[in-house]
């Protein structure tokens, strides 16, 4: 397979990562629109991610938060995003840099994406399509009707298990299009 030296991944990952940017910025400057709300799901052990040792006790790996009724002080910057949530009637305040965001999804409109890593196989083989000189790699996962029960639960689930999906929409790879 010939080499992506445009990384088409990384500017569509980078792309998607920016609509979750913006949509967070209209939310801290205007507030939720009439049903939205998201469930952003992160890698709590990603580079930028403050969180209290509590929290990181709890989910060591991945985490799920719900911006629905209960949080405040949604602050957005270029890189990251900051909020204050309550936590069993502890509040709490996370930074989450976007990109240690691992899936996004909106329950009301039904809108999603999931971010998708796959690391390259021992001796620099290709994994699924992977370049050889470039590990790990990371591949989008669009979502166009993606079902509520589809996205790991809030905080209280274990995020790194997925739920089982009931149908509705095609999950897509970005390899399926490439020429082989």
């Amino acid at each position: 397979m010939p080499t992506d030296h445009i990384r088409y991944d990384i500017l569509a990952q980078e792309a998607l990562r920016g609509v979750v940017r913006t949509v967070l910025a209209d939310v801290a400057e205007k507030g939720l629109p009439g049903e939205h709300h998201f469930k952003i799901t992160f890698a709590t052990t990603a580079p930028g991610v403050r969180l209290s040792e509590r929290m990181r006790g709890q989910y060591p790996e991945a985490m799920t938060i719900v911006l629905q009724h209960q949080f405040w002080d949604l602050a957005v910057g270029d890189d990251a995003f900051e909020v204050g949530l309550s936590f069993g009637g502890v509040p709490e305040r996370l930074a989450v840099p976007f990109a240690a965001i691992t899936a996004f999804y909106d329950p009301a409109v039904q809108f999603g994406f999931q971010f998708e890593t796959v690391e390259a196989g021992a001796g620099g083989e290709e994994v699924a399509g992977a370049a050889r000189d470039q590990s790990p790699q990371t591949r989008i996962v669009p979502v166009e009707a993606l079902k509520p029960e589809a996205v790991p639960a809030p905080a209280a689930a274990k995020p790194s298990e997925p739920a089982p999906s009931t149908g509705g929409g095609e999950v897509v790879r970005l390899d399926r299009f490439r020429k082989k």
